[in-house]
């Protein structure tokens, strides 16, 4: 099982990435993803949620508006659309998959999710 994040870069304040996590060995759409980054000396932090369907999302207060969770469960992809880049959005993000099949909503704890991508790193300058 492998999970590929990707789409990290240098970007300036108010710029946009799209991130995106492809997964391997697994079906996807049997899994809700969360996406977590990890600032340097900070803790890993959820961001944004999707559940197994798509039909849920969730993300923190200092995302919504400008970040955006997607999947296409046909390309085993789940998306993050981040937009209106803020310096305090520099991190390594993180793309996880959770296996368990009877939460309401996506979870935001790093310990719900089984199988992690390994990270792609996000730097926005002002």
């Amino acid at each position: 099982v492998q999970l590929q994040a990707s789409g990290g870069g240098l970007v300036q304040v108010g710029g946009s990435l799209r991130l995106s996590c492809a997964a391997s060995g697994l079906t996807f759409n049997h899994y809700a993803v969360g996406w977590f980054r990890q600032a340097p000396g900070q803790e890993r932090e959820p961001v944004a949620a999707i559940s197994i369907s798509g039909g849920t999302t969730d993300a923190v207060d200092s995302v919504k508006g400008r970040f955006t969770i997607s999947r296409d469960n046909a390309e085993n992809t789940v998306y993050l659309q981040m937009n209106n880049l803020k310096p305090e959005d520099t991190a390594v993000y993180y793309c996880a998959a959770d296996l368990s099949t009877y939460r309401l909503l996506p979870s935001r704890m790093p310990y719900d999710y089984d199988y992690w991508g390994q990270g792609t790193k996000v730097t926005v300058s002002s």
